[in-house]
């Protein structure tokens, strides 16, 4: 049987967001607004991410002093160097930064010849201490060849809320799932990548287990995958046997297993805390996740399991 660390880990879990802007750079409300909202919004942790480029004076944002004992931050960036094969610049988060993070020669949202590449300023912020995610692959034009050159991320952002809103490109699923069937171990993270100009906050979210909730604590669970996301539904326990999954959640009304190419298995009912899948179909994958979805159509996502 193969159990989650999410759901063995020593602690509880935190609800944070790793994914916002405020107006250190594109969002429209100050960095003690943004805290202000998220903690009144019952959140446990945020990472304020503006833009790491040279036009905003390539900000990575004091949120300390809006710290409480119910509420935490943790320091972070949207890192951008390097073009993607559209020409575009490439989006890289960025949480868990030092202060005094060394700016890349990024002056706009332009790429510029002789810059950093992007896996060259992933690694960076990898050996400085930070949890590194590939930032929203759809709203980006992402295409494979590019993720797979981003070696150093530890994670793909698999649903953003602000592009679900803003241009209806929410998902990072497609690369995900390519990127675990080539056999690379990434965990996946919902966000909101919030600036407040719409109604982009408060929809995507990870639920992190440590037993504390400060920044180094969520910080190394996240490495450690100690945790899984949501918009809205709860996962209490994932357990894989043999030749099923069995899932422990709040009321949900679907459960799926996913794997490679076309192997998936759903689960349909009411209601459902402690739902089995069999998991015939994802014989012959390596690995697999899990997706819950509650009866407003609200999902969880689990992160990669390998069997």
């Amino acid at each position: 049987m193969i159990r989650p660390s999410a759901f063995t880990a020593p602690g509880r879990f935190w609800r944070g967001n790793l994914h916002t802007h405020s107006t250190r750079s594109d969002g429209v409300l100050p960095p003690e607004e943004v805290c202000r909202r998220y903690r009144a919004e019952g959140y446990d942790f945020l990472a304020l991410t503006d833009h790491f480029v040279g036009c905003y004076g390539y900000p990575i944002v004091d949120t300390v002093p809006f710290r409480s004992n119910d509420f935490t931050t943790i320091l972070g960036a949207e890192l951008h160097s390097g073009a993607m094969a559209n020409g575009e610049l490439w989006h890289i988060l960025a949480v868990g930064l030092p202060a005094d993070f060394a700016p890349s020669d990024s002056p706009d949202f332009d790429p510029k010849p002789g810059q950093e590449t992007a896996e060259q300023l992933a690694a960076r912020a990898v050996a400085a201490g930070a949890f590194v995610a590939i930032a929203h692959p759809q709203w980006s034009g992402l295409t494979l060849a590019d993720a797979r050159g981003l070696t150093s991320a530890h994670a793909v952002e698999i649903y953003n809320h602000g592009c679900a809103t803003g241009c209806d490109r929410a998902d990072g699923f497609a690369i995900a799932d390519l990127l675990l069937t080539e056999g690379r171990r990434l965990t996946m993270v919902a966000t909101d990548d919030a600036h407040f100009s719409e109604p982009d906050h408060f929809g995507g979210w990870v639920m992190v287990k440590a037993q504390e909730n400060t920044p180094e604590s969520l910080l190394a669970a996240l490495k450690a995958g100690d945790f899984y996301s949501s918009q809205g539904p709860a996962l209490h326990d994932i357990r894989v046997e043999a030749d099923r999954v069995i899932v422990e959640s709040s009321a949900v009304v679907s459960v799926i297993a996913q794997g490679a190419g076309t192997a998936a298995r759903a689960t349909h009912g009411h209601s459902m805390t402690r739902t089995e899948v069999p998991l015939a179909r994802l014989n012959n994958s390596s690995w697999l996740r899990v997706t819950v979805i509650d009866t407003g159509g609200k999902r969880a996502w689990s992160n990669p399991i390998w069997r």
